[in-house]
């Protein structure tokens, strides 16, 4: 049956995803788990802003710090107005957007009113206006930042809903649980990305909302770095054509998915995110799509089988879902394996799954010895450190790499001998808790 293209996409303007898996398809007799990564190509082509019925099909909401402690330094605020009218000016014609200032509460900077503004030239220039009157005082109350943007992001009718969030410090006017609540009602509504300004703020904090809401999540430790950031972010946020794209897995009888994991570009566990879609099937989702390539490691638990058996595991499929609510399938594929007695060499683990495992270990030894070192284990921050080094070294990411290297001095790398500096900044430490997380691809045509 031919796939339909995907709401809000015109003729000659049809999305294509590319669903490519990879695995060792010779499992051993005795294996009871299967492990693949999937790979996933979109060549989407974006919709135009402007959509049909008069409503804009791109919403923006951009959050901005207004808390006291943004005047300490002074030029904190300042470099905040300047990246927010970099965002303004980075919004394609059409896009409707709003901007909203954070304290311990959240209002409307601009236009007001509980609505949207259209981005055109008159617009963009009279929301520039609004961010002069700016002044920083109150506190931090994030759940209500995003509650306010959700409110916007809704009523604006868009279907791409995306929001930027910038803080310096941490979630003290509002509990915990208040902003899971948030965030539990926001996931699925729109994505969000988040970004710190200086070294006071909290890196679970911004990733879990990063995370939860399908974004990005950064340091900016450089007040003067923040208007080129905050211009990407915008570009790459209206740059997306395809949205509420959910990676459906379908297993047989017998067979357990084990976990779900977005591994490229970042790491990013979906497995907790599954909502079911019909008889052994399960929904993933990913967010909104431009063109772009992301992987996902997936474990299955399998069945006994006799030798020369073939299983089909599983099948891989990138959905949506058009206005009236009917399932779009936007690529396919299928995990298949055949049972053996055939040598270990034969039955090793495919070159992308163990890639991809080394990454996440990486991200995860970066976290536990961060951690370690915070508590004052020297030696077993050194240990899970020196293992994060060697695991960087031998996966060919550099840039995590010479992130450690601002923390710990290196002695081999190849072995991860390693010793912990004396003495490390705020900022090198948090860009390493913040960036730990980013991976890098294993080489095309790498079996």
């Amino acid at each position: 049956m031919a796939e339909r293209p995907p709401p809000g996409h015109h003729a000659g303007r049809t999305p294509r995803f590319a669903v490519e898996v990879h695995h060792n398809e010779h499992l051993h007799r005795d294996a009871d788990e299967l492990h693949a990564v999937v790979t996933v190509t979109s060549s989407a082509v974006p919709a135009p802003p402007a959509a049909a019925a008069g409503r804009p099909d791109t919403a923006v909401v951009v959050m901005v710090d207004c808390s006291g402690s943004m005047n300490y330094p002074p030029d904190k605020l300042a470099a905040a107005r300047e990246a927010t009218a970099a965002a303004v000016d980075a919004l394609p014609d059409g896009v409707a957007f709003a901007l909203v200032r954070g304290t311990h509460r959240a209002a409307e900077i601009h236009p007001g009113g509980g609505r949207t503004a259209t981005a055109t030239p008159a617009g963009r220039a009279a929301a520039k206006a609004a961010l002069a009157s700016l002044t920083a005082s109150g506190g931090t109350a994030l759940g209500s930042w995003l509650t306010l943007a959700d409110a916007l992001l809704a009523g604006s009718g868009a279907r791409m809903r995306h929001a930027v969030l910038l803080t310096d410090g941490r979630n003290e006017h509002e509990s915990p649980e208040r902003l899971d609540a948030v965030l539990d009602h926001c996931a699925g509504r729109f994505t969000c990305d988040a970004r710190g300004i200086g070294t006071d703020w909290e890196v679970a904090e911004l990733r879990g909302i990063a995370s939860r809401l399908l974004g990005t999540a950064d340091i900016v430790a450089e007040p003067a770095a923040l208007a080129a950031d905050f211009a990407a972010m915008i570009r790459a946020a209206t740059g997306r054509g395809v949205s509420g794209v959910a990676l459906r897995l379908w297993t047989p009888g017998g067979v357990e998915p084990v976990f779900v994991k977005q591994v490229a570009p970042a790491v990013a566990d979906l497995t907790g995110r599954r909502a079911d879609a019909g008889p052994g099937a399960g929904d993933y989702p990913t967010g909104s799509w431009g063109v772009e390539s992301r992987d996902y490691h997936l474990c299955l638990r399998v069945p006994a089988g006799d030798v020369g058996q073939d299983l089909l595991a599983g099948r891989v499929s990138l959905v949506t879902h058009d206005p009236r609510g009917a399932t779009v399938t936007l690529g396919t594929g299928d995990i298949r394996a055949v049972r053996t007695a055939a040598s270990a060499a034969r039955t090793a683990v495919n070159a992308h799954v163990a890639h991809y495992t080394g990454q996440s270990h990486l991200a995860a030894a970066i976290e536990e010895g961060l951690d370690l070192r915070h508590r004052g284990d020297e030696r077993g921050a050194t240990a899970r450190l020196g293992a994060a080094v060697r695991l960087a070294h031998r996966s060919g990411n550099a840039e995590t790499a010479r992130l450690l290297a601002k923390v710990v001095d290196v002695e081999d790398a190849v072995s991860g001998t390693v010793r912990l500096k004396a003495t490390v900044s705020d900022a090198d430490e948090m860009t390493l808790a913040t960036r730990s997380d980013r991976t890098v691809r294993t080489l095309r045509g790498t079996r």
